[in-house]
């Protein structure tokens, strides 16, 4: 009886020491805390990479701003009919508070608004411009409205003129000293016709832009375009 006291006793005093030790061991770490060996230092990995990524944004490039390009190909009145289109490249980057929306060498799309091939006596060349889209480098198109680039040509008026009084009086001279005053007049009219035929061959002059040509054009409308901010 005493024995079975005293195995019961003992029994009693282990597990009670058990119990002691559980409750004074320190608690486990919950998972997705930081321990204490890493309290205070910078992220590192994943968290460090996403800090560090770039991110689209889209910056609005005003109306008025200036478009300064230059042409891929040329353009000659004389053979650009109305309605194509042409080429051309950013001679500028476009700069939006501080950041650069659209870089030199970006694409640009264009259309002839109006074109009028030089006549041969009295018809001066005309040509009209305007931009229709821009693409960024590695960006997507865009549309974009701006004024229109327009030139004419110069008046054949004062050039005809001299050439076919020039040509008359000179056949008047021939006409006069061959046969009088009936030589004159005939002269007059035989030189004035070789007058505007020479001004008919050589007047005509086209409006010509060869490739590289610098223009400019100025947004009608506001047009947004994406960036990456660090």
């Amino acid at each position: 009886m005493n024995s079975r006291i005293r195995w019961t006793a003992l029994l009693a005093w282990v597990l009670a020491a058990l119990l002691a030790g559980c409750s004074s061991a320190p608690p486990t770490q919950q998972a997705g805390s930081p321990s204490p060996d890493n309290a205070g230092r910078p992220a590192t990995g994943a968290a460090s990479a996403k800090a560090t990524t770039p991110t689209r944004r889209d910056v609005t490039v005003a109306v008025g701003t200036t478009l300064s390009v230059r042409l891929v190909n040329g353009i000659d009145t004389g053979t650009a009919g109305e309605g194509s289109s042409f080429e051309a490249t950013l001679a500028s980057p476009l700069v939006v508070d501080g950041v650069e929306a659209a870089a030199v060498g970006s694409s640009i799309s264009g259309r002839v608004t109006h074109v009028v091939s030089s006549g041969r006596l009295n018809r001066p060349a005309e040509l009209s411009l305007t931009l229709t889209s821009l693409t960024p480098k590695g960006g997507r198109d865009v549309t974009i409205s701006t004024n229109t680039w327009s030139e004419k040509g110069e008046s054949h008026k004062k050039r005809n003129i001299e050439m076919i009084g020039g040509g008359a009086a000179g056949g008047t001279l021939i006409g006069a000293l061959a046969g009088g005053k009936k030589g004159a007049g005939i002269g007059a009219l035989i030189g004035g016709g070789g007058g505007t035929a020479v001004a008919a061959a050589t007047g005509k002059k086209e409006i010509q832009l060869p490739s590289e040509t610098r223009l400019s054009f100025t947004l009608r409308e506001a047009v947004s375009l994406p960036v990456m901010k660090p």
